[in-house]
């Protein structure tokens, strides 16, 4: 069954599984029903454009938010991800009656908030906010690959793949590299680093 209403907020995150750059959050209250709504990772990057072009027009209130890399890397991905969901449904103006969150964990917040696994398939507002923090994700990913040049940000967006690892290994971590993340986290010791990348003393 669908959930529906325009007091309704879909809340959604992206960019907890990458190596690299900050998570976006985006909260979203629909105003009118919109065609084609579902998960992000289901649409192509052109149909998630389009859509999200819609959405900003068409929704009662939308907002996008972020928890940046050193926030992720002091809080956990998890915290970090709760914070980023925060600041994105707190930015909504008018506030929502009833805020869902795609997933098993919400943020704190000063109105009713539930959890929904699946929550993209039932919430249509939780599939907004996927399409507008998957589009702005990637949008600023493309933004710091050239501020990082040779990681190959524009193309896998910070996720794990074995071109970014690859890279990784041939230029060390760059400033947006997640320190505490296991793979980034071992080579900073390997270069004689410690994962807030100051230099280890030799005794």
């Amino acid at each position: 069954m669908s959930i529906e209403g325009t007091g309704i907020a879909g809340v959604d995150e992206v960019g907890r599984g990458p190596l690299a750059g900050p998570v976006a959050a985006a909260a979203v209250i629909l105003a009118e029903p919109i065609s084609g709504l579902r998960d992000s990772k289901k649409l192509s990057p052109k149909r998630r454009l389009q859509l999200a072009a819609e959405i900003r027009q068409k929704a009662k209130s939308w907002a996008v938010a972020w928890a940046t890399v050193e926030e992720i890397d002091r809080l956990n991905i998890l915290q970090a991800s709760l914070l980023a969901m925060q600041r994105a449904v707190l930015a909504l103006h008018p506030a929502p009656e009833q805020v869902f969150v795609d997933g098993r964990h919400s943020p704190q917040l000063p109105y009713p908030v539930q959890a929904l696994v699946g929550g993209d398939a039932r919430v249509p507002a939780i599939s907004a906010a996927s399409i507008l923090a998957k589009v702005a994700r990637d949008q600023e990913m493309v933004r710091l690959d050239r501020c990082y040049p040779g990681y190959g940000f524009a193309r896998h967006k910070g996720y794990p793949t074995a071109a970014h690892r690859e890279a990784l290994r041939q230029l060390g971590p760059s400033p947006i590299h997640r320190r505490s993340f296991q793979p980034v986290r071992k080579l900073f010791y390997q270069q004689g680093k410690t994962p807030q990348g100051t230099t280890q003393s030799a005794a």
